[in-house]
């Protein structure tokens, strides 16, 4: 029997998130572990007239590919998997995991290059300019497991209760949370919509850019879950100063503590680390991860701790995040990248502000709009 918890989750993913119609194709992806997760979900799937596809990633076969693999086969874009990027309909990412070290053995410039390679960008493009042309929808739906409740710092307990208040399913109607919330955001975008100039003041941080044209995303659980996040793609050249994000930035497991970033005309000029500088480095050298894609603002107020999953901690209230490499097209957004990294910052510190245009509109952790 499947739990109240996933078939909340599954129905809340499939009927709200991406809205599976009749006759739909959807691949559902993520670790065997989430098993019961991916039986609620493929239920959810078929009573909504859908057609799912299982792709289940064994334990293990990650490292095994870094290990045993030659540059040729890292580097492969499989005509089938190409032929799902154009043509699917709907894409469910589980995201679970048995280990969140499992890559820690690997060379960092070998991951680096692997995530910038050529097959791996082009697939980031089809996906992306699919998403933002509304020709598909997809969202990430997490799985309470063991390894990221270690990396939280909780017992799986604590994490899974954590995880259903995030998600609004400890509410009678997590649908109508969600909409409550997309409605308050709409308000911050009318009014961020006519901005040009975004200047971050913070902790050894001044930082300037435009958003002048850009659209700016309603994030409220239509691609990420949870979500609670407004964000947009800075103008590409015009990012200046520097900026020092507080929590540590984690890449394929791997944690890079204390960064500092210096930009000049929206390209990274200096770029320093107290643990992983090198691994930082090889992150920037990917073609395009040296230019801002994304600038974000998170509004979930019901997540208050730094887990390190990204897909929670730049949602958390209080906080703002900035993404390496790809920006989405949706926001008008041109940079085009292998990786979309999403580093974050806390914004509550005395003297923390975020100026568009001149007025204050976000000081110490809350909206002055």
């Amino acid at each position: 029997m499947i739990s109240d918890f996933y078939v909340k989750l599954a129905k809340l993913a499939v009927k709200y998130s991406v809205e599976v119609k009749k006759g739909q194709r959807v691949l559902i992806i993520g670790p065997t572990i989430a098993e019961e997760l991916f039986q609620a979900i493929y239920i959810e799937v078929l009573k909504a007239g859908g057609h799912p596809l299982l792709m289940p990633k064994i334990e293990g076969t990650e490292e095994l590919r870094y290990k045993h693999g030659s540059e040729d086969q890292l580097f492969y874009y499989d005509d089938v998997l190409k032929k799902i990027d154009k043509e699917f309909d709907c894409f469910i990412f589980i995201s679970g995991d048995y280990n969140r070290k499992k890559l820690s053995l690997v060379d960092s410039k070998l991951i680096a290059k692997v995530k910038g390679s050529p097959s791996n960008k082009e697939s980031s493009t089809i996906f992306m300019n699919r998403a933002a042309s509304g020709e598909m929808k997809w969202v990430v739906v997490p799985y309470p497991c063991h390894s990221f409740a270690q990396e939280a710092n909780m017992d799986l307990f604590s994490y899974s209760e954590f995880v259903k208040k995030a998600l609004f399913l400890d509410k009678e109607d997590p649908v109508k949370e969600w909409k409550e919330m997309e409605k308050k955001q709409e308000k911050m975008i009318e009014y961020l919509i006519e901005v040009d100039i975004i200047h971050i003041l913070g902790e050894d941080t001044d930082l300037k850019f435009s958003v002048k044209g850009r659209k700016w995303y309603n994030a409220s659980a239509q691609v990420n879950l949870p979500d609670g996040e407004v964000a947009t793609g800075p103008l590409e050249n015009s990012v200046n100063g520097h900026i020092r994000f507080t929590y540590p930035g984690i890449y394929q497991g791997k944690e890079i503590e204390n960064i500092y970033l210096e930009f000049t005309d929206g390209k990274v000029t200096k770029a320093t680390a107290d643990k992983a500088e090198e691994l930082l480095h090889e992150i920037i050298a990917i073609e395009n991860a040296n230019i801002i894609g994304e600038f974000a603002i998170g509004t979930n107020y019901g997540i208050t701790d730094f887990t390190k999953n990204m897909a929670f901690d730049e949602k958390i209230g209080g906080t703002m995040h900035c993404a390496l490499g790809a920006g989405f097209p949706e926001t008008g957004s041109k940079n085009q990248s292998a990786i979309h990294w999403d580093i974050l910052k806390d914004m509550t510190p005395p003297g923390s502000k975020i100026i568009a245009d001149g007025k204050v509109i976000y000081e110490e952790g809350q909206w002055k709009i």
